[in-house]
């Protein structure tokens, strides 16, 4: 139970869901309470996807490729490291824009690349390729729980607006961003230090 906690506390700020929430409800603006609730479950839908995807067949990935998990640590991290300053300085990630047709908002850029962008989708190849057995059935409960978690705020996200406000939402931001610089921190250093034990 502990490992399903703190993996799911990890996602859930891999996933930087105050930020989500933001590009949620600019890209939502203009639609009904059900149109945003279709598009929340369609995003978050396709985020589990994804996710899952990229935590069955990381290890095999880096097989394939010939890439040690060692050096996809330290990519991964450095790629994560700058979406925390990013957050952390602008309150930007990824580059998601207003722009997509309704159709294919929740896939992009509400899926891809705000949710799921290309630090996190490193960051869950490691996890996925760092745990085993009963661990990784529990990483992956974990990432389940953290991204049902972001529904929950997606489905709330005007009452959170209302509460907090966009700067309320911008300080929260700018808060997961010092926390995903610590995993990054993290990653790399595991990373590194692995590669010189060898």
């Amino acid at each position: 139970m502990a490992l399903i906690f703190s993996t799911a506390i990890k996602f859930f700020f891999l996933f930087a869901p105050f930020f989500v929430v933001s590009m949620f409800l600019s890209l939502t603006k203009d639609e009904t309470v059900k149109g945003r609730a279709k598009i929340a479950n369609r995003a978050v839908f396709s985020a589990i996807l994804i996710g899952l995807v990229l935590m069955f067949f990381g290890e095999s990935l880096f097989a394939i490729l010939g890439i040690t998990l060692d050096s996809f640590r330290i990519g991964a991290g450095a790629l994560l490291f700058l979406s925390a300053v990013s957050l952390v300085s602008d309150g930007v990630r990824n580059h998601a824009t207003g722009t997509e047709s309704k159709d294919d908002v929740a896939v992009v850029p509400l899926a891809i690349p705000t949710i799921i962008g290309p630090a996190t989708i490193g960051a869950i190849l490691v996890i996925g390729a760092e745990l085993k057995g009963e661990q990784f059935a529990y990483g992956v409960i974990g990432m389940l729980s953290a991204l049902l978690a972001l529904l929950v705020l997606l489905h709330l996200s005007v009452r959170i607006e209302r509460v907090l406000g966009r700067t309320g939402l911008n300080i929260l931001s700018k808060i997961t961003g010092l926390i995903l610089a610590a995993m990054a921190a993290q990653l790399i250093f595991t990373g590194i230090k692995s590669f010189l034990e060898l």
